[in-house]
């Protein structure tokens, strides 16, 4: 074990070197949060359609996208989605055409044509915002249950039982947009824009009959309405003004709303459905917030949905620490005074459903002061605490950020990502693909085993404590059949039994505990062969884990720390899984570069060119601090 010890050690002051010389002066990391091809989609069919001359941003995106395309003509979220994605191919297909630097001659476009067409054509795709897309450009009809849905709603009370603010943040500031295009039946062309009527297997798009529990939902709303006083016409030009007013409202200093990519996309159509002159000043500085979120990925030119800067410092600056550096050291100084500039002093939405609390979160990204979510603030806390217990100004942003995450505890004692309480089943069924991911932001075991976690090694509190126990019962109760928990942020019943297992032996569960014996007892039924870990992505469609058949860095540090976490000496699997590790740290196959950060189940995978750093530094620091002897 000495020697094995030396060479973790080793690894770790590799990894903190590497580290540290890539710190930004202001204190940060800056990672790109790599999504796929569906933002450079958007940002392209954007542009041109509002004629922005931002030619070489155009074309790099434009290149991206066409090295992206498979052998069979398709675009794939992740390697082994075997079939393709019918929604990526069609974005690409549009954008490639609509960049003017793909002609429909080209042999890469008549393959992606040969594709679209075998799977059913363009009516078959399932993804709400690429049809919405192809609705506000004017190549279809506005989707139904969309088209069903009364911009009204926005102006229900929240004491009714369901309104506006019962869907989850994510979905209202994507929803709002949507509804003000599809109440005006908006939709824009330009010279530009391609025809692509001949996809069309049928004259308009399928149309999939609304289910009973759809037109349930719809009910409710329609039911819901005849409580707003008014006349229809005074009534509706009141919905439609606020719904302008919800997403100016929210718009962040760079420009874009809510700080997303995808929803500033669908601002912009939004707009210009308003009468907004395209030259508008909010239109214009939502396109720099748009340009400003480009980075390079392996040569690319790539558009991030929200970039990772928070989240990526947070982590890194705990990672670094728990593996041996100094919070006094003056890169852990920079990050920390970052992180305190970024905490959050303005309420968001979330308090319309936690009132009581004071701000105190952190958001994921640079520009952030309006959405906290659990995770980020958990991950800054970490960072700050040994700060935070000799320097006051560190304490009371401790203090601050502590109270808000235990405060944003839902009723049934797991945790949220961004708003407490807002889990109205009725809201999943909405014949939209995602929307029971989407729709609404319930408890999660991710979410809530991170929290747990923090709460138990950072803030010293226990099972002892009601609503720590509360936690802990939740998490125990939510544990698959087969010992595994399914986590909704990372790839996926791995991400989640790791949070699961580490938060629970932190408020004080014990290895011989059923839920974590079963748990750790999961993972090393899984390991692979050659002692690592991997997942699919296609486990949080199947709803059950599914085996990569490769090992991933972050996986395979996630694994290892649960283990070491669960076990007070280093097993033989644990010795495996730590020698994988480290070679997984000095090798570049496709696996390295896998996607194991999951948004949207089938429609939304992260590639966090972060991850091979954070979590494999913070097992191998975890594996020296307990086992290492000093």
């Amino acid at each position: 074990m000495g020697q094995n010890i030396t060479g973790i050690r080793e690894e770790i002051r590799r990894l903190s070197g590497e580290l540290i010389q890539r710190q930004q002066p202001d204190g940060t990391w800056r990672f790109c949060f790599e999504n796929g091809t569906m933002l450079d989609t958007y940002t392209i069919i954007l542009f041109r359609t509002l004629n922005v001359e931002k030619e070489d941003l155009i074309r790099g995106l434009h290149d991206r996208i066409l090295a992206a395309q498979q052998p069979e003509g398709c675009w794939r979220w992740y390697k082994d989605e075997e079939e393709g994605n019918l929604s990526a191919t069609v974005e690409a297909y549009y954008a490639l055409l609509y960049s003017g630097y793909s002609q429909p001659k080209d042999e890469p476009v008549q393959r992606a044509k040969r594709y679209i067409l075998d799977q059913g054509g363009i009516g078959k795709a399932a993804s709400l915002l690429t049809n919405a897309l192809l609705a506000a450009t004017g190549q279809r009809k506005w989707p139904a249950p969309l088209s069903l849905i009364p911009i009204e709603m926005l102006l229900l009370p929240s004491s009714l039982p369901l309104s506006f603010f019962d869907f989850s943040a994510y979905s209202r500031v994507h929803l709002v947009p949507l509804l003000i295009m599809t109440d005006r039946g908006f939709s824009v062309k330009s010279p530009h824009t391609p025809d692509l009527s001949e996809l069309y297997t049928n004259r308009s798009p399928d149309e999939e009959p609304l289910s009973r529990e759809n037109r349930k939902l719809l009910e409710h709303i329609q039911s819901a309405l005849v409580h707003l006083v008014g006349t229809p016409q005074r009534i509706h030009q009141t919905a439609v003004k606020k719904a302008e007013q919800y997403m100016l409202e929210r718009i962040e200093e760079d420009g874009t709303l809510y700080t997303y990519a995808s929803s500033t996309v669908l601002m912009l159509f939004a707009l210009l459905a308003l009468g907004y002159d395209p030259q508008h000043p909010v239109i214009t500085h939502a396109l720099d917030g748009l340009f400003a979120m480009r980075c390079k990925v392996d040569g690319y030119t790539t558009i991030q949905n929200s970039p990772s800067t928070v989240w990526d410092t947070a982590l890194l600056a705990y990672a670094l620490q728990e593996a041996g550096v100094s919070a006094r050291y003056p890169a852990m100084q920079k990050a920390a005074a970052y992180l305190r500039s970024k905490q959050h002093r303005k309420a968001g939405d979330w308090r319309i459903h936690n009132p009581g609390a004071a701000p105190g979160g952190w958001g994921f990204s640079d520009t952030n002061t309006i959405i906290p979510d659990v995770d980020d603030s958990t991950a800054a806390l970490r960072a700050i605490h040994s700060l935070s217990e000799r320097d006051p100004a560190y304490l009371e942003s401790w203090n601050r950020g502590l109270n808000w995450v235990i405060s944003m505890q839902n009723d049934d004692g797991g945790w949220p990502a961004f708003e407490k309480n807002t889990d109205k089943q009725m809201l999943t069924w909405l014949a939209i693909e995602g929307a029971k991911s989407a729709a609404t932001d319930p408890s999660e075991a991710d979410l809530t085993g991170r929290a747990l976690e923090y709460l138990g090694n950072f803030a010293k509190l226990g099972i002892r404590h009601g609503f720590i126990q509360r936690g802990a019962d939740w998490l125990t109760s939510h544990q698959q059949p087969d010992g595994s928990w399914y986590g909704h942020w990372g790839i996926c019943y791995i991400y989640g039994t790791w949070a699961a297992l580490t938060g629970l032996k932190a408020v004080g569960l014990p290895s011989d505990h059923a839920a974590v014996t079963k748990g750790a007892d999961w993972l090393l039924a899984i390991q692979n062969a050659d002692g690592g870990w991997g997942e699919s992505c296609r486990s949080d469609q199947a709803e059950r884990y599914v085996p990569l058949y490769a090992s991933t860095p972050s996986q395979t540090a996630w694994a290892l720390d649960a283990l070491i976490a669960v076990h007070n000496r280093p097993t033989p699997e644990i010795e495996r899984g730590t020698a994988r590790l480290i070679e997984l740290l000095h090798e570049d196959g496709w696996a390295s570069a896998y996607p194991t950060g999951a948004g949207l189940p089938g429609y939304f995978y992260i590639r966090y060119h972060s991850y091979r750093y954070i979590w494999p530094l913070l097992a191998l620091g975890h594996y020296v601090k307990k086992y290492g002897g000093g």
